[in-house]
């Protein structure tokens, strides 16, 4: 009979294991924190052992290294209600051999423990190096958060899949900042953002003279990913030819810029992503089979923000602050029902659209307390509309204008005005990093005129 060891603080949890457990025919015993389950490991040892993270005394990241440190062959499962991506990272960075989110299905935890006493290999034990901007507790997040954790200390290929908006070039980005390449480079290349008859320069670079317009030597992405990692971001829209050529740097680590005659050798980490059926694609002739399988070694498939509901509060708590800080606004704070209405809206761009409505909500909300009468009028009649940097702001704004024009009676320049003047004036000092000269240029001021503005707006 296996022996099991494990240790919480919540009395509710221990007692439901406990009776779980013994009914699936472990000998188990129950530890209220760490430091006693450390001063009983140094009489006896147990097959296996089940920690909490957050407990009273030794944390149970402590634990868990203690264990790594002494009693490698003992594996551990890391249990969390503190369901981000960091605790995952950390805790299979840290060696456990499988991290469970609480609450969690007690079948899938006994499976879990199975596979951990047949002798599977423990993760290693890599640190996990930074935290991530990733928000999620909903449960499709978890599997997500997951895969990450348990590839921070592989340098394996990923293809990434989930709908535009989703967030794939920021699991892309921690992948790579809780790898073994967390100090090289990270370069991250658009394909749908690339004319066709460019890709291969972008990729591998070019000699001078290698063709029209090539007057200069041009360093590719893979050269500038040396030692890194490489996102190819909408991997669906590669071209077939360039495909050839990508797939045979995987295979070789070398390649030929442009117009070149001397192999280039490199040590790159490839991941990919795509809003497309790659495999529907090879099907149709438009991606090479060959290289699919390639990419497709590991796959993280990216939930859509209609399949996480439950983030929204969370997600939009969070993008109110983020925009609240860095525009110097009020902090705004959602209603019930203004929240209610974004729970039940369809989300077509995803995570992405939510945060520019955060963005408009923070400009455009007259109180600080954002009520559904507040809310786009697209959303709050569930008409799916993007807003960006390119479509819909106007649309935002003249209503924002209309609403302030119907509650107001005179000065709505004097209201307006000032609004657009410190974007304005913060986009184009983000743009010239804080140099009033070149930003009082690019708005077509004076440099005074720049200085007076920014006196009276508190800049």
């Amino acid at each position: 009979m296996h022996k099991i060891w494990v240790a919480d603080d919540d009395d509710a949890i221990r007692m439901v294991l406990e009776e779980s457990l013994k009914s699936a025919g472990f000998d188990i015993d129950i530890f209220k924190d760490a430091d006693s389950l450390i001063t009983e490991l140094n009489k006896s040892q147990p097959d296996l052992i089940i920690t909490d993270i957050k407990m009273p005394g030794t944390h149970g990241y402590d634990l868990l290294k203690h264990v790594n440190d002494n009693f490698e062959e003992i594996p551990v499962i890391v249990m969390t209600a503190f369901t981000d991506m960091q605790a995952a990272v950390d805790s299979y960075g840290g060696g456990a051999f499988e991290y469970l989110p609480k609450p969690f299905d007690l079948d899938e935890a006994i499976e879990i423990i199975h596979r951990a006493l047949e002798g599977k290999p423990k993760t290693s034990g890599l640190k996990a190096i930074s935290s991530s901007e990733i928000i999620g507790n909903a449960s499709s997040m978890q599997i997500v958060f997951r895969a990450i954790g348990k590839l921070s200390n592989t340098n394996a290929t990923v293809l990434i899949e989930g709908e535009s908006g989703t967030g794939k070039e920021l699991i892309a980005k921690s992948l790579h900042k809780n790898s073994p390449r967390y100090d090289m480079p990270f370069v991250a290349l658009n394909m749908a953002d690339i004319p066709k008859e460019l890709v291969e320069s972008e990729l591998f670079g070019h000699e001078k003279g290698a063709f029209t317009g090539a007057v200069e030597q041009r360093i590719g992405r893979f050269e500038q990913a040396n030692g890194g990692t490489l996102f190819l971001d909408e991997i669906g829209d590669m071209p077939l030819e360039c495909q050839t050529r990508l797939l045979r740097v995987l295979s070789n680590k070398e390649f030929y810029r442009v117009g070149g005659d001397k192999p280039i050798k490199v040590d790159v980490r490839i991941l990919a992503a795509t809003h497309q059926d790659l495999h529907g694609l090879v099907s149709l002739s438009k991606f090479r089979e060959d290289l699919f399988y390639r990419l497709n070694v590991i796959r993280i498939e990216v939930p859509r923000l209609k399949d996480r509901i439950s983030d929204i509060k969370l997600l939009t708590t969070a993008f109110l602050k983020m925009h609240s800080d860095s525009l110097g606004e009020e902090l705004r704070v959602l209603s019930k029902e203004a929240l209610a209405i974004l729970e039940s809206y369809d989300w077509p761009g995803n995570v992405r659209q939510l945060e520019n409505i955060c963005y408009w909500l923070t400009l455009m909300s007259p109180t600080q307390n954002i009520k559904v009468e507040d809310l786009p009028t697209e959303i709050k009649d569930n008409e799916p509309i993007e807003f960006s940097a390119s479509a819909g702001w106007e649309k935002g704004l003249e209503l924002w204008v209309k609403d302030l024009a119907n509650s107001k009676d005179t000065n709505l320049l004097e209201i307006v005005g000032p609004k657009l003047d410190k974007i304005l004036i913060q986009a184009a000092l983000e743009k010239t990093n804080g140099k009033k000269n070149e930003a009082a240029v690019l708005l077509g001021w004076g440099r005074n005129t720049l200085s007076k503005k920014m006196k009276e707006l508190g800049i």
